[in-house]
């Protein structure tokens, strides 16, 4: 039966054209963060036509996110994929989002046909998850408990190797307001404050603050607000930090101390600030269990698998998702490419990424299935998942 359903899943997406057709389509028609009207509205007409029930939104917050549900019989676990599709400004799918979309809409059509073959019980949905660039839908999503319902949750992203598990930060944004004074910027620039100031003094500060922040730590900012006019002491300025480290709890502690820095730096000018922040993705906590099924599904069907690379890199908000269930979040190559780059954009529409959305639906569906038809395979994931949450917690 196993290998039945896996023969079932491999012919099924022989028939390349919906899926890539529908990620070309996405990546050629980009969206910003909770702005994916057009994309969120191909995949679910794409899945509807497969058979399966759509529920739109989910949540007021993420009117762009769906659920597409299909049940076998009563009964069994319940599999969700979950598919990015948001675009970044001026590069359009510099992270390959259209890739994800179509890997993930591909392996759960390609799952409901395995499990209609082989008369399984289980369900299989994919959740669109908007605004993984700015704005954390999935986190949303997940405080509004979307995914409770769910056993395990699965997906692809593209990148210049395939592997099975990356080093991962948490992060959150730091979104600044720099108060001053204006004046004149010959005749009285003694009567301002210059909020300009303050900003240039808190991106100094924060440099030379790095070496004795956490090892994990990484922070980077852009001025988004410089004042009106070079004969005008600007009154309010903004900039906006990205921070970074490998925890939550080693995030809070960095957070802390940048907040401190950029206060002290606007006060050695007069300036006075005003500080928000977005919401705080966490680190991911793979699932070895579900990784390593998925790196095998893959070398299966003859696509070769890296090392893992362990070195800490980027952010996704699907970390806060792999607090809730067992989660995994591995990568298929799309070239020698950096990601958020035009490079990377020209890559997840090429052949390459093309082929990647398949490798990526067939490697996602097989482990849907083995989590499905293999109780003790869902038991050890969910095991694996106790001890990590209660590791966390300690």
């Amino acid at each position: 039966m196993p290998e039945a359903a896996k023969t079932a899943i491999v012919d099924f997406l022989a028939e390349t054209t919906p899926w890539t057709e529908l990620s070309l389509k996405i990546h050629a028609n980009p969206e910003l963060s909770f702005q994916e009207h057009q994309a969120a509205g191909w995949i679910t007409e794409t899945l509807s036509a497969q058979g399966f029930e759509i529920t739109q939104g989910l949540t007021p917050e993420t009117p762009t996110a769906f659920k597409a549900t299909w049940s076998s019989g009563t009964g069994g676990p319940h599999i969700v994929f979950m598919a990015e599709y948001d675009a970044l400004p001026k590069i359009g799918h510099g992270c390959g989002h259209n890739v994800i979309a179509g890997a993930g809409a591909g392996a759960a059509a390609a799952l409901k046909h395995a499990l209609e073959t082989t008369g399984t019980p289980g369900s299989v949905s994919l959740v669109g998850t908007p605004a993984e660039e700015e704005g954390g839908g999935k986190i949303l999503l997940a405080e509004a408990g979307a995914f409770d319902e769910f056993d395990a949750a699965l997906m692809i992203h593209p990148a210049d190797k395939t592997m099975t598990v990356r080093g991962n930060r948490a992060c959150v944004d730091m979104f600044i307001q720099f108060h001053g004074k204006g004046a004149h910027a010959a005749s009285r620039p003694h009567e301002g404050i210059n909020a300009l100031d303050a900003v240039i003094n808190s991106f100094v500060t924060i440099r030379q603050l790095m070496p004795y922040l956490h090892r994990s730590a990484n922070v980077h900012g852009i001025i988004t607000k410089g004042g009106e006019a070079n004969n005008v002491i600007p009154d309010h300025c903004e900039a906006n930090f990205l921070l970074r480290a490998e925890s939550v709890e080693a995030l809070e502690s960095i957070r802390q101390r940048v907040e401190n820095a950029v206060e002290r730096s606007a006060e050695s000018v007069g300036a006075s600030t005003t500080i928000e922040y977005g919401l705080t993705y966490a680190e991911l906590k793979a699932n070895r269990k579900m990784a390593d099924l998925f790196g095998d599904n893959l070398r299966s069907i003859d696509v070769p698998v890296a090392e893992d690379v362990t070195e800490l890199g980027g952010s996704s908000d699907v970390g806060n998702i792999s607090r809730v269930l067992p989660t995994i979040h591995p990568y298929i190559k799309i070239g020698d490419v950096i990601a958020h780059t035009t490079d990377f954009a020209a890559a997840a529409g090429s052949p390459a990424g093309m082929e990647a959305v398949i490798q990526g639906a067939k490697g996602l569906a097989m482990t849907g299935w083995d989590l499905i038809s293999s109780p003790e395979t869902l038991q050890q994931a969910e095991e694996e998942f106790a001890a990590a949450m209660a590791e966390a917690e300690a």
